[in-house]
């Protein structure tokens, strides 16, 4: 299916955009595994040390880690049938974590969102 490679005796050698896509996705597999630890795990300390009010304690960061989760995205596949590509994991993860920062800003003046 691939390029012959003369220089390894005739053997299959991906074509140089499939590799760099095979090579892409394990980076941003990785990525989303990074993001997702360090988003729930810092999500539920703050939670943990914090407690669960107000809304600006953890919560943003918790669901930007699961957005980014690759097994957030196996059990949409499996149990809903979604597939949800890297890009709306991203785009999602970085929402929430926007959405936090404006409910920082905000947060004084909205007598649910803060204590």
């Amino acid at each position: 299916m691939g390029i012959t490679d003369p220089a390894r005796g005739g053997g299959e050698a991906q074509p140089p955009k499939a590799a760099r896509k095979k090579w892409l996705a394990a980076l941003g597999w990785v990525a989303g595994w990074v993001w997702a630890l360090f988003g729930i795990g810092g999500g539920l300390y703050l939670m943990v040390t914090g407690g669960p009010l107000p809304l600006t304690n953890g919560w943003f960061i918790l669901f930007s880690g699961i957005s980014a989760c690759p097994l957030a995205a196996t059990f949409a596949r499996k149990f809903f049938g979604l597939k949800l590509r890297g890009w709306v994991r991203f785009a999602a993860a970085v929402s929430f974590v926007i959405a936090g920062r404006i409910a920082l800003l905000i947060g004084h003046r909205v007598p649910w969102l803060s204590r």
